[in-house]
């Protein structure tokens, strides 16, 4: 299982911290064995390109105040 967001970080030592981190986790929390999702915030990024996302609902995020759009990406992309 995979999780994927993007956003701005802070380097802490040897270790990633910030925001972005915590939602990344959120979203791998919410993946299925075998599964990659991702961020409203990823495919939205990547939207004109070969991948191919799969809307898996709105889902709440420990800690974030809203619920966010995760999307699985599918077969067929590069």
């Amino acid at each position: 299982r995979v999780g994927i967001h993007t956003g701005e970080v802070e380097l802490r030592g040897d270790d990633l911290a910030g925001l972005a981190v915590h939602i990344a986790a959120r979203v791998e929390a919410h993946a299925q064995p075998g599964q990659v999702l991702v961020s409203r915030t990823v495919r939205d990024l990547l939207l004109g390109s070969s991948f191919v996302f799969a809307h898996r609902g709105d889902h709440p995020l420990k800690g974030l105040p809203e619920a966010w759009a995760l999307f699985s990406l599918e077969e067929g992309g590069p």
